[in-house]
């Protein structure tokens, strides 16, 4: 049989999935709807800097350049790093530019057979069954289309763009009323830096949003504006933002990136002794929370904007709802050109928008939707198949079914690279491209099915533990290390990274202990 490989999206997580597959002797092929790389790093606002520092950011074998000396690169050094990775491992002539998948459709067995099998794919590997996937590709230049066949489909869409999420409103409430403009966080992404700077400029800008790219938004506008034309964040959840990543003077690392920290917490799947450890240890657990909580109470002047969450520290870095705030956000708000208004509804009015218990509305030229996007439903509509669409995005679960955060289940021949979160995605999902390379290759035998399903019922019982209603999409990070450890088992590699007992336990992991890991 064949084994011919597509991969869909040029993003972080393409590029890793192509560079891999390469090393295993493949010849992939990267389906990518944009003309140039980088997906979400291609459309990013002025002010957009790396989350993490740029060692815990790094690809294993291509560190930085020397001329990147800022500890949080921004989004066009991001964007030149990532552009020279895919130059230097010949990643460029993979992938097919201005290619937009439409749909995915699998021929060869049919549903009740596939329904009938124990293992994946009929003998839990990848190129086990006798069917094919069909792609249909559009050119977005000519808009022609044409389909190609292939054995395998890796599928790096990217959660964060595409289908965008926005607030449905009562017929007379909504956006139809509202005489200014509205628009979401993506389009506003989508221009370039001057575009953006004009057409906030001079403007009352209110933004609806909780997260990074409200706060982020709203302090660019506050750059352009000042205090004349204030921009307005309208939240729903105060979440835990974090000016660097020390707690007095200690890397946060120590509290949540090591061994140690994970014994603190139950994991998919463990032991018995695992879970008795964790749940005697589950008090130092609450203490690291409130270390954290009170050094940012400490630094931050949050009880004086109304900003200290209710919900604990530990429960949003469960969820990865935590992010890194930007430079001079609170200098913002001291200054008054970043109002923050609290509410748990609203709805659009002639003159901007009325929350929830207020009489007057927030006068607004300009509405911004920071409320995230429809990411499994971006991935659903890409097969063409129902059945396929239900079983990659089986409801009511928020997250997508994926043994090893890579492969579904009920799906044969294909992969998700990218839907599984921690604090620093890069080496996350370089990891995932390892090991999916290496199963490619037929080194990894899948469990049965069955077996695959109860991994992922154990995730989806773990993350309702920790992240309780924050529970809407797959957060990984507290266990993160406990994870790789799968994977590396997985490989037949060595799960333990560094050297002597102590270091083990309590070093922070990071990728300069998965630089040497090769399959």
């Amino acid at each position: 049989m064949e084994r011919r490989v597509a991969i869909i999206g040029a993003g972080l997580s393409g590029l890793l999935a192509c560079k891999y597959i390469l090393e295993k002797g493949f010849h992939p092929i990267v389906f990518e709807a944009e003309d140039d790389i980088g997906g979400l790093w291609r459309h990013t606002i002025a002010s957009t800097k790396l989350q993490s520092n740029k060692e815990s950011w790094e690809f294993a074998d291509f560190p930085w350049p020397s001329s990147v000396t800022d500890e949080n690169p921004n989004n066009e050094q991001v964007f030149d790093y990532l552009n020279s990775y895919a130059k230097h491992f010949g990643i460029i002539p993979c992938i097919k530019f201005n290619s937009k998948v439409l749909d995915i459709d699998y021929v060869g067995d049919s549903d009740e057979e596939i329904l009938s099998w124990d293992l994946w794919g009929g003998a839990g590997t990848p190129f086990g069954s006798k069917g094919k996937w069909h792609l249909t590709i559009q050119d977005t230049n000519t808009l022609s289309t044409q389909v190609h066949e292939v054995e395998f489909v890796v599928l790096c869409l990217g959660k964060y763009s595409g289908i965008p999420k926005i607030p449905e409103f009562p017929e007379g409430h909504g956006p139809e009323v509202f005489k200014g403009k509205v628009l979401h966080s993506m389009d506003y992404s989508n221009l370039d830096n001057k575009a953006a700077a004009e057409l906030i400029k001079g403007k009352r800008v209110t933004i609806i949003g909780s997260q990074k790219s409200a706060i982020d938004i709203a302090v660019e506008c506050a750059n352009t504006n000042g205090a004349k034309y204030p921009c307005t964040l309208v939240q729903r959840t105060t979440h835990w933002f974090l000016p660097h990543l020390f707690v007095w003077g200690i890397s946060i690392g120590y509290f949540y990136s090591n061994r140690f920290a994970e014994l603190l917490i139950h994991k998919p799947q463990e032991s018995f002794l695992h879970s008795l450890v964790a749940t005697l240890l589950s008090p130092l657990r609450w203490s690291f929370s409130k270390v954290v909580e009170s050094y940012l109470k400490w630094a931050l002047p949050m009880k004086k904007f109304g900003l200290i969450p209710k919900q604990s520290f530990h429960q949003d870095i469960s969820s990865c709802e935590i992010a890194m705030l930007p430079d001079k956000y609170y200098d913002k708000l001291e200054e008054g050109s970043i109002l923050v208004k609290p509410s748990q509804g609203f709805r659009f009015v002639e003159e901007g928008v009325l929350v929830n218990g207020d009489s007057a509305p927030i006068e607004s030229d300009i509405v911004i939707f920071a409320t995230g996007y429809k990411g499994e439903e971006k991935l659903k509509g890409i097969f063409k198949s129902p059945i396929y669409q239900k079983y990659i995005n089986d409801q009511p679960a928020p997250t997508i079914p994926l043994y090893r955060q890579i492969i579904p289940p009920k799906i044969p021949q294909l992969a998700v690279i990218g839907y599984a979160e921690t604090l620093s995605n890069l080496y996350a999902n370089e990891i995932r491209s390892k090991w999916l390379a290496h199963f490619l290759d037929g080194n990894i035998k899948l469990p049965s099915i069955k077996n695959m399903g109860d991994e992922i019922q154990a995730w989806r019982d773990y993350m309702t533990l920790y992240s309780g209603k924050y529970y809407w999409k797959t957060c990984i990070f507290t266990c993160a290390i406990w994870y790789n450890d799968q994977l590396c088992k997985d490989m037949g590699l060595n799960h333990k990274r560094k050297k002597g007992f102590f270091a083990e336990l309590f070093q922070p992991y990071g990728p300069a202990d998965y630089v040497t890991l090769r399959p």
